[in-house]
């Protein structure tokens, strides 16, 4: 869903270092990240925790935002970036809490509903993927935006990102084919 012209003013006054835009803007931002946040992660705590995580990273790296692509489309790249990041920083803790044991490859059907599996899967396979095919495949087919979006986003040519695309999804397939044999 598209922000409006208030909010991408919010992002360039924030992005000039102006606080009370930034103040405004983390409050304006904060339903859609916990949004796409859940997009990614099947458990509303841990979908938080990605938000909150989101917007810190927002709060440090708005002057980072140069508008060559929307804010709309920058703030879903970081929103990606930061779930799949919490993701593999709540599956060490898991895995730290369970006393060093490693973690199922796969989620336990019987505890976890096929939404939720689905999505743990999806981000295992991400994670063994090349970071910039990963990035591409979680813009395209988890945030849904459009070629010319990433491509003005990554700062690259659209054939390269459906190029990445392509890869990232046969490496996707393949992960997730293995480990369903």
């Amino acid at each position: 869903m598209p922000f409006g012209d208030d909010i991408d003013a919010l992002a360039r006054s924030a992005s000039r270092g102006d606080a009370a835009a930034l103040d405004a803007l983390l409050v304006a931002v904060r339903p859609e990240v916990l949004r796409l946040c859940g997009r990614f992660l099947p458990n509303r705590e841990d979908a938080e925790e990605a938000c909150q995580d989101t917007l810190l990273a927002l709060a440090r790296g708005i002057t980072r935002f140069e508008g060559r692509s929307s804010f709309h489309t920058w703030l879903h790249r970081l929103t990606a970036n930061r779930a799949r990041s919490t993701y593999r920083v709540l599956r060490r803790r898991r895995v730290l809490e369970a006393g060093g044991v490693p973690l199922p490859d796969r989620a336990d059907p019987r505890r976890t509903s096929v939404v939720a599996g689905t999505r743990l899967d999806l981000l295992d396979a991400l994670d063994s993927v090349r970071p910039d095919l990963a990035e591409a495949v979680t813009l395209r087919d988890v945030l849904g935006l459009s070629y010319r979006e990433i491509a003005a986003l990554l700062d690259l040519p659209e054939g390269t990102v459906k190029s990445r695309l392509h890869l990232a999804r046969q490496m996707v397939r393949q992960r997730l084919g293995d480990d369903r044999s």
